[in-house]
């Protein structure tokens, strides 16, 4: 029986290549602290705990006060037994979700390589290509946005999620603005919008009367209203011409179940950072099980917290929609491991 040595951890800080502006504000650099499990053979597994615009009070400080908690905890227990305990912090800390998060995706691969088993395998193995979106920050400044839109161009990116902020008259203008730029360069495009909760019931359906109006094909819109609108999530469910996925109103099996059972929404996005392992097994089996759609997200993160996802992501071959492109927000290699960057798509080596 292999047992945790130590648990070590550090902070990471790296400039990213566009402002990363959403409805809840704007960041310049990514911070997260890594998280590497050792366990008494030598093992190690490490995990991510990133910072976020949407968690705002998960901060660098935070984070190292409970990792230093966590490491205590852990010192001398069973990796094979780790998953109560995984629990247990949860209920303790749950308004620090992607804390818990990284040390759990650590304790996960320690786990796994102590028993000789990749990620890839654990969740299926059904496909080596992932193939994501690229977000669209907002950002008025159109010289900016197309600057980073023609960037994405040259990395042959085809399908594009833009961040909305919730007020119709700008958006009005950003969505014309990336419709025309997309059309006059890309024979081929999927859309996709993100509100990160910006929205109500009625500047919502004001944008979509404006999309519908102007013929724009949007494929979906994320999180358009307040994560515990549930009354109006299920409203605008009903009337909206393209599929709503939920977010941020998603964190756990409970939330999901319940937009299930309240018919919230179209389907859910899955973000390991936040969810954890355990946790987005469950979020993905109760989403199939009621026939929602799926989509996988990442937060602003080292390839270390997004390979995770994209392990899930290919070895369950589940995901209706892909948004893992956190690593070409940063300056960033073509090869990590065993995953090689291809333009839009995560290649992992057979």
């Amino acid at each position: 029986m292999t047992i945790v040595k130590d648990i070590h951890f550090h902070e990471v800080t790296r400039p990213l290549r566009v402002t990363f502006a959403t409805a809840k504000g704007q960041k310049d650099v990514m911070q997260s602290v890594i998280v590497r499990v050792i366990l008494a053979d030598g093992i190690s597994g490490l995990g991510e705990c990133p910072t976020s615009l949407s968690l705002s009070s998960e901060t660098i400080p935070v984070i190292k006060t409970i990792l230093n908690e966590v490491r205590r905890k852990f010192q001398g227990v069973p990796i094979e037994g780790y998953e109560p305990a995984i629990v247990q912090l949860r209920k303790r800390y749950p308004q620090y979700p992607m804390t818990i998060s990284g040390v759990e995706v650590a304790l996960f691969r320690a786990n796994l390589a102590s028993k000789g088993i990749t990620e890839h395998t654990h969740w299926g193995g059904k496909t080596r290509t992932v193939q994501t979106d690229i977000t669209i920050p907002f950002v008025p400044d159109k010289s900016f946005l197309l600057r980073w839109i023609k960037y994405a161009f040259r990395k042959g990116f085809t399908v594009y999620k833009l961040k909305v902020s919730g007020d119709v008259e700008q958006d009005r203008e950003l969505i014309s603005f990336v419709n025309k730029t997309m059309r006059d360069n890309l024979d081929d495009f999927k859309l996709r919008l993100d509100g990160n909760q910006g929205y109500n019931k009625r500047t919502f359906q004001q944008i979509t009367d404006y999309i519908q109006k102007e013929g724009y094909n949007i494929e979906l819109f994320e999180q358009p209203l307040p994560k515990d609108d549930y009354q109006g999530l299920k409203a605008i469910k009903k009337s909206s011409p393209f599929p709503i996925i939920l977010d941020e109103t998603v964190l756990t099996a409970f939330d999901a179940q319940r937009v299930a059972e309240e018919d919230l929404a179209h389907g859910i996005n899955i973000k390991m950072a936040k969810s954890g392992i355990a946790e987005s097994a469950s979020i993905l089996a109760i989403a199939k099980r009621h026939r929602l759609k799926l989509m996988i997200g990442c937060m602003t993160e080292t390839m270390i917290g997004l390979s995770a996802a994209l392990y899930f992501a290919a070895g369950t071959g589940a995901f209706d929609y892909i948004d893992l492109d956190a690593i070409f927000l940063l300056h960033h290699k073509n090869q990590y491991n065993d995953i090689t960057l291809e333009g839009p798509c995560f290649i992992l080596e057979s």
